[in-house]
């Protein structure tokens, strides 16, 4: 999503949204964020799992070393200790072994998601082994910038809602939903903004 986008979409958050059209002077829109689509962001995303983002930015880097080009055969030929020896656990290269074997077996197709709904990209991604509903919808909204999603799994987005609906709790994922299906069809930006709100929360 561009700055253009953004700009555009905030104005009409603003507008459906009392409470953005409160908050959003104080804090500023959100940046834009993207990330590259492909079989590598999917190798990536296994690697990120449930560790630091140095953490994860410096196991990628022996990864690249061991395999300077990431693609499923690549992944299939290498030995699971060199993955090992580069910083993953077994089970992630259990993970990342079973997404090379899907992309060879034609299972899945990382470059084929663009051309699927929002519905099937979710339904193909949690296919797959270690990878859950909120992966599918961060690639969705990062990789495949589709503009109306809402990861509401994601922890710091309901904490931020509930904060910025000055709720006394954090809403439930099923809660969240509902209370963001006026964003429409601007989920993903209003996402974007609940992350800049939490971490620049207006007092």
């Amino acid at each position: 999503m561009t700055p253009d986008t953004i700009t555009q979409a905030m104005a009409e958050l603003a507008a459906a949204d009392a409470d953005i059209a409160r908050a959003l002077p104080h804090i500023g829109e959100p940046p834009s964020r993207q990330r590259d689509k492909g079989f590598a962001t999917f190798f990536s995303t296994i690697v990120s799992q449930q560790i630091s983002v140095e953490a994860a930015r410096a196991i990628m880097g022996r990864v690249n070393t061991v395999l300077p080009e990431l693609h499923a055969k690549a992944v299939m030929d290498v030995e699971g200790q060199a993955l090992r020896d580069a910083g993953l656990s077994w089970r992630k290269i259990e993970y990342a072994k079973g997404l090379a074997e899907a992309e060879l077996a034609g299972t899945f197709s990382a470059d084929g998601l663009e051309h699927l709904s929002d519905d099937e990209v979710i339904a193909a991604i949690t296919a797959l082994r270690g990878f859950g509903r909120w992966s599918a919808e961060i690639y969705l909204m990062f990789s495949l910038k589709r503009p109306d999603v809402f990861p509401a799994d994601d922890l710091a987005l309901r904490v931020a809602l509930g904060r910025l609906k000055r709720r006394e709790d954090k809403p439930t994922p099923k809660q969240a939903r509902q209370m963001v299906e006026h964003w429409a069809p601007w989920r993903s930006v209003g996402s974007l903004f609940l992350w800049h709100y939490y971490r620049g929360e207006p007092l």
